[in-house]
């Protein structure tokens, strides 16, 4: 055979038409590389029965705040040991209804009814020393008395003789001096019994202030005896109040001391809800406010009497008054729920509360469209309740969210519900 020589054209022709086609195929790759690159990745798909869904609405939102706590007795009165002293009985146990007089404890302390032995004697010696020194002043006063009756007797005879003299001196049968001597007898007994009146007074009056230090004496000697008498009745621990026995927290054959705690009683007829409430959700709490507690066996209407002024543990204590008939089984210690009505608003935008996000801030979350995806949606939160927080920017009455925890998704803008 016999090779044919191409035309140089011919060459010309079917190397540009390689260099375009060369050309073209590195275009459609960059085009083709530039349209993958710019597709957004496929949203996850996520089971629509494991995320809580929400529509947000408008309407009235009442602010509430909710804590746990317990039901305590509003009257509660701790009893101490007076003395110390050793159990010997306990007659009551936790549970039992007392009066003001009934006995839960008995105790026993020799060195006590020694004392009471003690007291007693010095008692009745001052007694008797008082009954001495009064028998003794009395005794004087009429000595006194006695003196007083002397004098008077006297000068009423002076009295009768200077008259019959002065008769006689009339008709001149005794002189001027023995009329004078008759006088001066006469004035001298009047004096005597002048002074003698003044002393049996000045002796009754002094008759009170003589004995006072010894009635003094019998006086601190009863009240200690009364003391120790006292005392030795508390051996027999006595409930004080009516109410329930709550604890007793000492056993037989136990030594206490004075002042101890060995029992505690309670009104559970008159209870109140002792609540904690997170530390952030109290600061609009107020005195006053309407509340409710639930027992678990029904719910009683309360207002919040007492806030503690100091945070623990990043709750605060928060006091609510019972003012409804309590439900049954409501007694001292029961775990309850409380709710704190706080405010209501009117008109607002609202929707349930979600995993994350405090009221007064700024969140995302995922708004579901009409395809059944769900775009990552900045939020605005206002006031909160507990379960409900109102929306300030970023969604309107009839959106729906998704309220659950979606951190697993953070790295996505928008999810797939199936």
């Amino acid at each position: 055979m016999v090779d044919i020589a191409r035309p140089p054209e011919v060459k010309r022709r079917k190397k540009v038409r390689r260099i375009l086609l060369g050309a073209a195929a590195v275009v459609v790759l960059a085009l083709v590389t530039f349209g993958v690159s710019q597709l957004r990745p496929a949203a996850p798909g996520v089971e629509r029965a494991t995320v809580w869904v929400d529509t947000v609405k408008r309407g009235e939102l009442t602010r509430q705040v909710r804590g746990s706590g317990t039901l305590v007795p509003e009257n509660i009165r701790w009893i101490t040991a007076t003395t110390s002293g050793r159990i010997e009985k306990r007659l009551l146990r936790p549970g039992a209804t007392v009066t003001p007089t009934s006995v839960i404890l008995v105790m026993s302390n020799p060195d006590l009814k020694q004392a009471a032995v003690t007291a007693e004697l010095a008692w009745k010696s001052a007694q008797a020393a008082l009954e001495n020194r009064r028998a003794s002043l009395e005794s004087d006063l009429l000595t006194q008395q006695a003196a007083v009756a002397t004098t008077e007797s006297n000068y009423n005879q002076a009295r009768l003789e200077l008259s019959a003299n002065e008769e006689l001196f009339k008709s001149d049968l005794i002189s001027m001096l023995t009329l004078k001597k008759y006088q001066g007898q006469a004035a001298e007994l009047k004096n005597r019994l002048t002074i003698a009146q003044q002393q049996l007074e000045i002796a009754k009056a002094g008759i009170k202030s003589q004995i006072a230090p010894q009635e003094a004496d019998v006086n601190q000697k009863r009240a200690a005896y009364d003391l120790v008498l006292k005392q030795l009745d508390d051996l027999n621990v006595k409930a004080g109040m009516n109410g329930v026995l709550q604890l007793l927290p000492v056993e037989e054959g136990a030594s206490v001391q004075a002042n101890q705690q060995v029992a505690r009683v309670a009104d559970p007829t008159v209870l109140k809800a002792e609540l904690r409430i997170a530390e952030t959700q109290t600061k609009d709490i107020r005195i006053g406010q309407l509340a409710t507690v639930d027992t678990r066996n029904g719910e009683v209407a309360g207002r919040v009497s007492r806030i503690d002024p100091a945070s623990a543990n990043g709750t605060v204590g928060v006091d609510v008054t019972l003012e409804g008939a309590l439900p049954p089984g409501a007694r001292p210690d029961l775990s309850v729920d409380g709710t704190v009505r706080l405010e209501k608003l009117d008109n607002v935008i609202f929707v349930g509360r979600p995993a994350f996000g405090q009221e007064e801030s700024t969140i995302t979350l995922f708004k579901l469209d009409a395809n059944g995806e769900a775009h990552r949606t900045k939020v605005v939160l206002g006031r909160s309740s507990v379960d409900k927080i109102e929306i300030r920017e970023g969604l309107q009455p009839g959106d729906q969210v998704i309220l659950s925890d979606m951190s697993s998704y953070d790295q996505f803008d928008r999810v797939k519900l199936n």
